[in-house]
Parts: C-alpha cells; structure tokens; sequence
C-alpha cells in the first residue's frame, strides 16, 4: 500500500503521465481544423537514452500486426485493442511478394492496402514503425522476397551484388515515397516514427564474407539517401554503420548494448510466443515470464520494446513459410489469431504497460539507473530525474524530484525478502516489482489478476446446401434438419494439359513451376524386360526408387497408383517400387509446403528434388533417372480451370455419396450459410487428411491434420528462461484443424466451399465453428495490488479514494456483444485449483456465490472488491483470502443466432 506521506508524490507522477499521453495526439477540434494529418508535425530524434519525440525523450510500447495476416475490415478493432493494452505504436514488415507478385506490377489494395492500414493507426492516434526490410522471414513465403527474383540474371541475394541492390533500391524507394507521397512521416503530420532496413542479417553475415560487410554499409546509405526524416534501425546487426540504430530481436534483450553509447536500447522483436510447424506441439509463452523480461528490460535501460507478435493472425493462401509452416500465425500472442484477447496475456500486460507509463517520468530524465545489490540474486535499478519544470508550466514546489525503482529477483525458485529504503518487499522468483515513488509497489510481474479467457469453440447448427435437393433429417428429438449434399470431381494423376514439356534430366522445382503452385509433376516411362521380372523373383529382391534428396513432399506414383509419400526437408528417399512386364509409367509429385523463408542464399534453397536419381535391383546394373526423358507438368488441373471460383463451370460435378470411399486428389463442393452472430467463424477441418480450401473464392490456406508427437508436453512452470521447447502444449494431437473463415469473406447465405483433397478424407464430417471466450475465470488474493485505473483516477488532495485505502479487485468482462449469463464456481477464502477446475478449501464465506452473482450476472462486465467486508465477515482469520471465480458468457441478443451449444454442424 501507498503510505500518507507519499501520495503527493504519487499524485504528480500520475499528473506527468497524463500529461505527456494526451499532449502527443491533437483534440478533435484541431484535427477538423488540419484534416492533411493526424498529428502536429513534429521530428523524432534520438540519443543514448530514448527515441527523441517532438523534443521530448519517449518510452514507448509497440504492437506487432502484420497488415496482410488479417483482413482490412479487421485492422481497426486490432488496433483499438492494441492501444487499449497500452500499445504506443503499431509495428509491421513490409511484404515485397505481396506488394509486387510480378516485377513492376505493384499490389497495395486489399489486405496488402499498407497506406490504409497506416491510416487507420494514425486516426487511433498511434505511431507506427515500418520495417521495410524488403527481407522479412517472419515466417512468410520465401521470407518475402518475390520468386522472381531469383531469375534475375546474375542475381546474389543480400549481399554486394549488382542486380540485387538495384531491385532492392527500386522497392525500398517505393515504399518511401509512397508513404511520403501520403503524408505519413511524423514530420508531414503523419504516424511513422521509425524505419527498418534489412533483417537480422548479422546472423548470416559471415557466410557471405567481405561482400556481407560491404553489403551491411551500402543498405545504411541506401536507407538514409531516401529522405525519410525518421531514424533506421538494422536488428541483430552489431556493426550497423553509425548513424543507423542496431537493435535486439530474443526472448529476452535486458542485456543488450547497441554498438555505441550514442543510441537507445531498442528491443525490436520480443517474442511473446513461438510460431508452429505442421505435425509438430503447439508453443505456449507464459504471461509472467514474458512480463519479467519486459520489465527487467526496461529495469536494465532500455527505451522501446516491440511485442511479435502482439496480433499474429493468419497465413491466407499460400503464404506461409517454410518448410512446412502451418496455416495459423497466431504466436501464442496477446491478440489470438481470431482478433479475440488472449486472457490473461494481454489483460496482465496490459497492467504491466501501465506501471511501467507511471515511471515514465523518471526514465526520460535519469540518464543511467543506480544499480543497488539487494541480496545473492535480488537487485534494484533505481531511476531518479529533477524535471524542468517549466517544461510542462509548473512550479518548483508542484514538481518535486522524481524517483522510480525496478526490485528484482531473478532466483527460480525462492521468493526473497529484501530491504529497500528502509522497507522489506516480497518479491515472488523470478519476477520484478515496479515502484513508481521508489516505495509503493504497484506490480508484480509474477502475480496475475487478469482474467483468463477460455476460448470454447461451438458448433453452428446445420447448414442447407444448394447443391442437389435437401435430404431431410430427423432426430431422436422429432426435428427437422437439412443435411448436406456435397458434389465431387477427380484430379487427374500426372500430365494432364498441352502445356507440358519435355525436357532431359532432373529441374529444380521452383525454376519450372515459380512458385504458381505448391505441384509439379514429373512424368516418365521405364522398360521392364521378362529377364528382370524373373531376376527379381529368383533373388527375393525388389527394385528401389532412390532419390538424393527432396523437400517437402515427395508421392510416388508407378501405373497411376500411389506407392509412396516421403516429408521433410532434403530427406534421402529410398522406396521399393513394383513394375510390370513391359512400359511402365513412373510419375513423381513434387510439393512445396512454404518456401524458405529463413537462412542466407535463399535463392539457390530452390524445391522438388535433388541429386542423382536411380532406379536399383536391376538384372542389369541401376538405371541412372538423373539424364533421363521427364515430362514435367505444372500445378493441379482444378488450380489453374479454378475450380474454387464461383463463375466456374469448367469441372464435371458428380454427387457425392456418404458411402464413397475416401479418394486421394479430389475436389469437393458445397454451399453453406453463415452462423448468425459476430463471433468468429472457423472451419473444422479434422475429418480430412491434407489439402486446400477456398470460401466464396478466397484462399482459407493449406489444411493438413498431421499429428504431433504424444510426449513433450510437461507441466508448465514460468519460472527460468524461456525457449521454444518449453511448456508445449497439444501433444499427441493435430497440430492445427480449425481454419479461420474472416466474417467480411462470406454471405448470409449460399457462402460456396471447395476443398481440394490430396490423402483422402471426409468431408461430410467439416464443420462450420464458433470460435468465442464462454468461459471466464479470475483469481486474485489479497496480496494483489490495487487496480492501476484506480490509483490513476484517485483523488489525492483530499484522500478520498487514495491508493493508501484501496483493495484488490477482481475484474470479469466478456467480449463485445456477450453478457455475464452465469456464474458456475465462486469462492472467497482457500479456494484450490485453476481455471475450469476450481474447488472449495477449508475456508470459504457462504456468501460467495450470491455476493458474486448479484455484482455480475446479467452485465457485460463487474468489478468485485478483495475484502473481507464484501464477503460478510471474515471466514478464516490469520490467513491470506483468494476469491477465485468461473462465470459463463453468452450472447446478450434475445434472438442470438447461437442458442444450443450441444448442436451439431456438418456438411
């Protein structure tokens, strides 16, 4: 608690930040009178302590949303939610690929529309940071570089090389003048503050020797020539030139040091989770340690954290990375991949982001910290300032010094009592308190009050399709419901158009196919003589089909028939192949799954296949393939007669029976309505095998149910450092089945869903799915602090509300259009377990459920204070209560679409 004697002080602190929030962005007034921008025009500098705003010295939060990961109708409610979380700027790459698919044919509509998405951060009164790049690897297709690039003659990617400084120039200029072209640099009234020239390329420098070195200081003159008028930054780059900034991309960055003690610490990549791989555990970043590290961060000096991914989203289409990058992006972030909060993430961050804009004041000011040992593994850095006042018009004695503390304990296993200024704190293991007076703790990075929403996905009632008649179903409870019919078409195996070729020997995957799609086939005849049918029976041997190497997925196929699949990266393949007397056709599929995305000579990865190739076990010696006849044939036949499109008429469409037995390369069709309701909608895709899906023409992207291994997932403790391989999840199931279905890309009704197969599956068993938070759970005890909004909104000049007086509370909210319909557990006392699976302890006040339900059922939010006066008494003296609670969340519309939970929705 905050004692009498410091509430002034407390109060002033609270005043500043108000102050410097509100003077950044112009009132409504002044906007209406300067409709050309969104801010006064000002500059953005920097020294060795922060980015330099208007003049003013800034500490400052990013969100990172990738604007092509979701859909433009998404972008303003992301970025509301970012900036409600306490985000001061909204973070991108730029995606070369998506913005010129062919060379000088530039795309900055739709999803790739980057001036509207500027726009609208700016209208949110966020700045923006833009990492050009044009690398990005963020998991993105071929690290979103254009594939056409590697076929300009003579090109080197990332590193002195002619041809590829000019397309990067070429691009990089582009994307600045066009974002000078709108007003959108911080000096023209606009959002952007800061600019990023390539990626992370100091982890692959040394492969390219003095031609990196020499690459690293064109880029920064390249950069700066432009004009831009707002700093660089290069990451993970530690001999970036000396006007350009070098910046931390990890886990954690509280140690790192640019490369001169002119520039700020800039982390710009905190990875708050992980991305996922097909057939591979889910990765889980819990919210305690991803707090330690932010406030440890800003405890040791630094200045501008950037979360990646605060909003991950989506891989539409085909642009996923590889090899074998999954459909989902949604990075265990603070946003999900459907635009819903991902409680507690982003609720406890949130209050994070608040503690530390409280001690603001002092970091501007305080050029260094004071280091101060409070035991074997307990430090504070305390941060103190003497404030001009007459910087923001007050009085000496209105303004006195400030001082702000960090208290950390960065033992894993003990919680630690320590002495700081004459007081003992308790600091829980690995965590930080945050003292914006240097006194009163107002967060912990270890204990979280946020709620935790539990995203419950629901089945939408069935469906009509307007593909063949309805068949009318009825159930064991006398009603009527309209199943679906599905149609189908067959792919054919192998060279199925005149724009096929022949050529002799092996070619590289993406030099035939430039990545207009995930398949290429190879097509050729092998002789099989009597001698050899006998050589093979007298011997008990079979001939084997033996490939160098391969990448990602390899079918082989002999007489139309699918003998083999192998998956991986550059995997040797050795299948056993049967032939019969005589010609035999030998077809090979070549499949990318997500071109690389990440590692140095990116254009010479390529795909398909590599090495010899040859056939073994015959009478006569191995018949070498590598010189070979092949007939390659790019992509599939429904791909490119796009049988995914409405306007369609090109395929045979054939009714699809239930009975029919699960075939590889089929296209399936339906039609379906949408759920009503605004939760976001998803296709079940678990009943499938491996493929693509299109609604209403748009590109959901690859679906695959390969399973995860069944170990590795062990219990998660947030204590010590943080590595991808720590606390997975989803073991022993699908990595990914549920496929977001953005609500802009369907229609009331007779929405049409085309689904390409390739291993076999059932369709009759895909879903449509509700994807919203039903259940909420809090637990907060009474050694929480008190909310921040209340300390901020306390009346400190007559103490009425002061922070010395408050409790801890418990907040519960559903999401927008969702009420409080229920409350299933509520304790107040020692209450056990965790969310879905609370139970009474040996101490609970009676009043519980009654005291919790009439605050909060029938509202979309309610707030219950920690306190033994609330509950009626205290139920067990001498010992530190909890009030753990689970509440439902249902739709607040009488005549939600959504009313039967139990319902199920099938094609």
């Amino acid at each position: 608690m905050i004692s009498n004697s410091n509430i002034t002080n407390f109060s002033t602190f609270l005043c500043f930040y108000l102050f410097i929030t509100v003077t950044v962005t112009l009132t409504e007034a002044e906007k209406n009178n300067k409709e050309d921008f969104y801010f006064k025009p000002f500059n953005v500098t920097y020294d060795h302590r922060a980015l330099v705003i208007d003049g003013h010295r800034r500490f400052l939060i990013s969100a990172g949303i990738h604007y092509p990961r979701a859909t433009p109708e998404m972008w303003p409610d992301l970025i509301a939610k970012s900036k409600e979380g306490g985000a001061d700027v909204i973070e991108t790459y730029v995606f070369w690929n998506g913005h010129e698919p062919l060379r000088g044919q530039y795309n900055f509509e739709g999803r790739y529309d980057l001036v509207k998405f500027a726009k609208l951060v700016a209208s949110s009164g966020l700045y923006f940071f833009l990492r050009i790049g044009p690398y990005a690897c963020a998991e993105w297709n071929f690290g979103g570089f254009p594939v056409w690039l590697r076929d300009i003659p003579g090109i080197e990617f990332r590193t002195d090389n002619a041809p590829f400084k000019e397309e990067m120039k070429r691009f990089v200029s582009k994307v600045v003048n066009l974002m000078r072209e709108e007003n959108l640099f911080s000096w023209q009234g606009g959002p952007i503050i800061l600019l990023q020239i390539e990626n992370e390329y100091g982890n692959i420098e040394s492969s390219y020797g003095n031609g990196g070195k020499q690459y690293v200081k064109w880029a920064a003159r390249m950069a700066l020539g432009l004009g831009a008028g707002v700093p660089w930054v290069m990451c993970r780059q530690q001999d970036a030139p000396s006007d350009i900034i070098d910046t931390c991309n990890a886990y954690y960055c509280d140690g790192f040091k640019p490369n001169s003690n002119h520039k700020p610490i800039i982390w710009t990549e905190n990875w708050d989770g992980w991305y996922a791989e097909w057939g591979e555990r889910l990765p889980h970043r819990p919210v305690e340690d991803l707090a330690f590290a932010v406030a440890r961060f800003f405890q040791r000096g630094g200045s501008f954290v950037n979360y990646y991914m605060f909003f991950g989203g989506t891989n539409f289409g085909r642009t996923a990375g590889g090899p074998l990058q999954i459909t989902s992006y949604d990075y265990d972030a603070p946003i999900d991949e459907y635009g819903q909060l991902s409680e507690p993430k982003w609720g406890h961050l949130k209050d994070l982001h608040a503690a530390l804009k409280l001690c603001e004041p002092a970091l501007v000011a305080a050029d260094s910290p004071k280091y101060i040992k409070l035991g074997p593994k307990q430090e504070a850095h305390v941060y103190y300032s003497s404030v001009h006042p007459e910087e923001f018009n007050l009085s000496l004695s209105e303004y006195p010094s400030t001082c702000s503390a960090f208290l950390a304990n960065i033992d894993e296993q003990k919680t630690a009592n320590v002495t700081f200024r004459g007081q003992t704190y308790t600091i829980p293991p690995w965590s930080v308190s945050i003292l914006p007076d240097c006194r009163n703790t107002v967060f912990n990075t270890a204990k979280v009050g946020a709620q935790t929403s539990v995203k419950l996905v629901e089945s939408d009632m069935p469906l009509a399709s307007k593909v063949l008649p309805a068949q009318q179903l009825t159930l064991h409870n006398g009603t009527s419901q309209i199943s679906q019919s599905w149609v189908t078409t067959k792919e054919p195996i192998g060279i199925w158009s005149k724009n096929s070729f022949t050529a002799l020997g092996i070619w590289e995957h993406l030099n035939v196919t430039k990545d207009q799609s995930d398949y290429l086939w190879y097509s050729t005849r092998i002789f099989v003589s009597d001698d050899d049918i006998l050589f093979w029976m007298e011997n008990g041997v079979n001939p084997k089909l033996t490939i160098d190497g391969a990448r990602d997925i390899l079918r082989v196929f002999v007489n139309g028939k699918l003998i083999g699949n192998v998956v991986g990266k550059w995997v040797k393949v050795i299948q056993p192949v049967q032939f019969l007397p005589g010609y035999n056709e030998l077809i090979l599929l070549s499949q990318t799954v997500g071109l690389q995305n990440y590692g140095a000579f990116l254009e010479k990865d390529g795909g398909g296949i590599r090495g010899p190739i040859k056939l073994t076990g015959f009478k006569n010696g191995d018949i070498d393939l590598s010189k070979s006849s092949w007939t390659y044939q790019v992509g599939l036949q429904g791909e490119f007669l796009t049988f995914y499109s409405e306007e369609n008429d090109k395929a045979e469409w054939v009714e699809l029976t239930p009975d029919a037995i699960p075939s590889i390369f089929t296209w399936y069709k339906t039609y379906f309505d949408a759920p009503g309701g605004t939760d976001p909608v998803a296709l079940d895709m678990e009943s499938m095998g491996k493929g693509q899906a299109w609604v209403n023409g748009h590109h959901i992207g690859r679906y695959w149910t390969r399973v995860s291994p069944k170990n590795g997932c062990e219990v998660c403790d947030y204590r010590g450092a943080y590595g991808s391989e720590k606390c997975l999840t989803n073991c022993g199931k699908p990595t990914q089945t549920l496929y977001h279905v953005p609500r802009s890309w369907l229609r009331a009704s007779n929405n049409l869903l085309v689904i390409l197969e390739e291993t076999g599956g059932n369709p009759f068993r895909i879903s449509v799915k509700l994807h919203s938070a039903k259940a909420i759970c809090a637990q907060v005890s009474e050694s929480h602090y008190p909310p921040l909004q209340n300390a901020m909104n306390a009346d400190f000049k007559s103490q009425e509300g002061s922070v010395n007086s408050m409790r801890p509370e418990m907040h519960l909210r559903c999401q927008d259009g969702q009420i409080i319909s229920s409350i299933t557990f509520a304790s107040f006392g020692s209450p056990g377990g965790s969310c879905q699976n609370f139970s009474r302890g040996n101490c609970h006040a009676p009043s519980s459920m009654s005291i919790v339900s009439k605050e909060c059922q029938g509202k979309r939010s309610c707030s219950i204070k920690i306190s033994n006066t609330v509950f009626g008494g205290d139920p067990c003296q001498g010992v530190v209560k909890t009030l753990s609670v689970e509440a439902r969340c249902t739709s607040s519309s009488s005549d939600g679409f959504f009313q039967n939970s139990e319902a199920v929705s099938s094609f």
